[in-house]
Parts: structure tokens; sequence; C-alpha cells
């Protein structure tokens, strides 16, 4: 088990550190999660282990950590959904066809986001935005129908929340991780960090689409690993 700190990152890639990742979660402190497969696999028990502990669980994907500033100071009651924006990766535009022979390097090259190989190659065929559907889920106790996702090119909007009173609270920023981390590490506090700040009048435009879910299979899977609970997200 691990010894007694203030912050844990869990930030190892696959679901390798699930058992050091519950171990935080016990401590009764700070557990900054960018480790979405402990959540994938193991939602419930982290949940349970949570509440037991009375740990602060803060999330530093981009997407989640957005909509955990989106959801400050408001009751999940209140949530109608989630938007969980997706850049749509290096195939956004491919037909099914001229996917069939791409290449890692052409897999690996997404087009915001510089990251590693497993979550660039998780990222062209969207199955990391459907581990990220399912994480949501469990990380602000959401109905797997208040969970949406929708391609955003410019990857600006992080992710938004949408109130039954018809509001919709978004985040934004330039595409740069530093920000997320540097939110998590600081929290409740807010730090300057070096991440390259946002100007809208040169960004201009940001534009919405629907997922292809026949293109993308992943994102349907999520739903039916949410659907089925237990063990399924393994």
């Amino acid at each position: 088990s691990l010894n007694k700190s203030d912050i844990y990152l869990s930030a190892i890639s696959s679901f390798e550190c699930l058992d050091l990742t519950l171990d935080a979660a016990k401590s009764g402190g700070k557990l900054l999660l960018a480790n979405k497969e402990s959540l994938v696999c193991a939602g419930k028990l982290m949940q349970e282990e949570l509440a037991l502990s009375n740990c602060t669980i803060l999330p530093v994907d981009s997407e989640h950590c957005a909509i955990f500033q989106c959801l400050k100071g408001s009751n999940v009651n209140e949530v109608e959904k989630v938007l969980l924006t997706a850049s749509g990766g290096p195939f956004y535009s491919w037909s099914l066809k001229r996917m069939k022979n791409v290449t890692v390097a052409e897999a690996s090259n997404h087009p915001r986001w510089k990251m590693g190989i497993k979550i660039s190659i998780d990222s062209a065929t969207m199955f990391n935005k459907a581990l990220e559907v399912i994480e949501a889920k469990y990380l602000f106790n959401l109905h797997p129908s208040q969970i949406e996702v929708i391609i955003h090119r410019e990857s600006i909007i992080h992710s938004m929340v949408e109130y039954v009173d018809g509001s919709v609270v978004a985040q934004l920023g330039e595409p740069d991780m530093r920000g997320a981390i540097g939110y998590a590490l600081n929290y409740p506090l807010r730090k300057p960090n070096n991440s390259k700040k946002l100007n809208l009048t040169v960004t201009r435009d940001l534009t919405f689409r629907e997922p292809n879910v026949n293109k993308f299979p992943a994102l349907g899977m999520a739903q039916e690993v949410m659907k089925r609970g237990g063990l399924f997200g393994t």
C-alpha cells in the first residue's frame, strides 16, 4: 500500500495501476486522476472507497476537468446533460474504406494534442472518447443518457454542462494539458502557469458536429458497457 501523502497523481497508462489508485482513494487526501481506466474497470468500487475515505477526486483529463469546473457551485440534480467534446482525431474526414489501410504514424498524428502513443492511437478510433464517457458516468454520478459526445475540431471548448433551465456552461482554453494539471494540483486555488493564453479573435470559428457512430463504433460500445454495468468495463 501507499505511504501517506497529501496528493496522489494516478497517471500510469492502462489499468496496471488500479490497485495503487484504489489505495490512493482510501487515503482521505486528494486523488488527481489521469488514469481513466481505473474508473472504466472499477467505477463502482472506486466510488465506494472515495465515499468511505472522504477523499477528494480531481479529474486531470481536459474534458473531465472542464466538466468539474462547469459544475462548481451547482447540484448534480440540476444537470440536464454533459457535452463531452472530441476533436474527432486524425481520421475524422476519412472514409471507412480509406481507414482500412492506415499506418501507425498516421494514427498517432493527432490534430490538436501532443500525447503518448497509446492515447493517440485510442483517440484515432475514438476509443479513448468511449473510455471518457464511462469515466464521466462514475466521476459525476450521471445516467448514461446524460452524456453526449460532440465533435469540436478546434479543441477550444474542453466540455460543457447543460442545466435543466436550458443554460449551457462551457470551459474554454488552448489545447494544453498544463491547464488541467495545474488546476488539479492547485485546487481549490487558481495559480498562474506558462500555458498559452486563449485569444478568441485569432481562433474565430468554433464548430460542432455529431460523431459518426458507424465509423467510430467504440462510442456505442461505451453505452453498452454502462448499460450492463458490473465488471463489463474491464
